[in-house]
């Protein structure tokens, strides 16, 4: 499984290096960085120079650098430790100037535009992450951000929040789907009122929005968890699902591609005996997950593709001392997980960087805002540190841009990773 993993990173990687440019001006470093847990090449961009945008000159210098400083694939993959080039100001100016960029901020104060993204609710860590992300992308883009969500996941909450964004005459609104058919009137509405409309994370039905920013494919997403399932249980047992919403779009559509998955011939003494919704509420999820252990006394595993949904079913197994006796995996924070990844309460498991889902869906806004997208199928975001990302059709007018693939965490990199996200 970490190879199949590794392969499609490995893919991401390359298809990012075509940003990467030839220096040719003599450059010199001016200071060695070493990288911290947090550290991001735009974050250190605006310590040095007071401009975030300004990351491609420390990326194209510590590339350029050779010697003991690190070869980077992309400006997104940091790792602690990493040795970084810091090029003078005058230095970063010369590189930028061969990138055919100036060492300016994206937009002056007053000259963006009004992005609001909505979350499914409130108290979830994994959207405080992307609230950081966003904020780090309409800082460099010159915008003015603003996040909100309902107290629950409650689709009437999110409906009253978007129609009051509509009254404030916003420019781009995106929303992290509680149920994609019933946020399709308001973003209709929305789109009437000559607001960009999007979603992300898990998305609205394509009638009621323009584009949809997904974290990675969805069939990868499913796929991948009972494949990491399927290796620690040695492909035999009983399986369970605890997913977050039954109208959440995006938990319903990777439990589709679980069970597609799971009809390959060599799941045969696998079975799928339940999905169980938490409603992303930890307390509800631990119950559930109990529940489980009380209805299936011979389950040997659990996917949870939510980051609460997962934390609570470790703290489940453990309270049961079942962990290594039922094997859990899905999506996780590695900040919340670590502990269950340590102990062997959970074998490995998956997630995207939220800061990175933040980041990417605020240029996505901008660039609607900006009309440098349509959108339409084939076209191209310049997402800033993420790259160019191509907007698909994945069938029907559904026009999805994907982040990258999903990375695995497990006991050997989880403590890379727990202070970061």
């Amino acid at each position: 499984m970490k190879r199949l993993i590794y392969v499609l990173v490995a893919l991401s990687l390359l298809a990012m290096l075509a940003p990467v440019a030839a220096v040719s001006a003599q450059v010199e470093c001016d200071e060695d960085y070493v990288v911290q847990a947090a550290d991001w090449l735009s974050k250190l961009a605006d310590k040095y120079y007071g401009d975030a945008a300004a990351y491609w000159a420390i990326f194209d210098a510590t590339n350029a650098a050779g010697g003991d400083y690190t070869t980077l694939a992309s400006p997104d993959m940091l790792e602690i430790g990493n040795k970084l080039c810091i090029p003078s100001a005058a230095d970063a100016e010369v590189l930028l100037a061969e990138r055919g960029m100036e060492a300016a901020p994206a937009a002056a104060a007053g000259e963006g535009y009004t992005i609001a993204l909505v979350a499914k609710h409130t108290g979830n860590p994994y959207f405080d992450k992307v609230d950081q992300g966003a904020k780090e992308a309409a800082a460099e883009l010159g915008d003015t951000f603003i996040f909100q969500a309902p107290a629950t996941s409650d689709v009437a909450g999110q409906i009253e929040l978007i129609d009051a964004l509509i009254a404030q005459k916003v420019d781009v609104i995106g929303v992290s789907a509680n149920d994609q058919d019933a946020l399709v009137p308001v973003g209709k509405k929305a789109m009437d009122a000559g607001i960009k409309f999007i979603s992300w994370d898990s998305g609205v039905a394509p009638e009621g929005r323009l584009v949809h920013e997904a974290a990675a494919s969805h069939e990868m997403i499913g796929r991948v968890e009972v494949q990491m399932l399927a290796d620690m249980i040695g492909y035999e047992g009983q399986i369970a699902i605890l997913s977050a919403g039954a109208t959440m779009t995006n938990q319903n559509t990777w439990i589709e591609w679980m069970k597609e998955e799971l009809k390959d011939p060599k799941y045969a003494n696998m079975e799928l005996v339940a999905v169980v919704y938490g409603d992303d509420d930890r307390q509800k999820s631990l119950n559930e997950a109990q529940g489980l252990f009380k209805s299936y006394p011979d389950l040997k595993g659990i996917i949870s593709p939510t980051t609460v949904g997962i934390a609570a079913a470790g703290k489940a197994l453990a309270d049961a001392d079942l962990c290594g006796k039922i094997a859990l995996t899905g999506l996780g924070l590695p900040s919340e997980m670590a502990e269950y990844i340590k102990s062997g309460c959970c074998g490995a498991m998956a997630l995207w960087n939220p800061i990175d889902q933040g980041y990417t869906t605020i240029y996505l806004g901008h660039a609607l805002a900006a009309g440098d997208l349509t959108p339409a199928a084939g076209e191209t975001l310049d997402a800033g540190r993420m790259g160019k990302l191509a907007i698909v059709d994945l069938g029907d007018g559904d026009l999805t841009i994907f982040q990258g693939p999903p990375f695995q965490f497990d006991a050997d990199n989880i403590d890379q990773w727990a202070s970061v996200y």
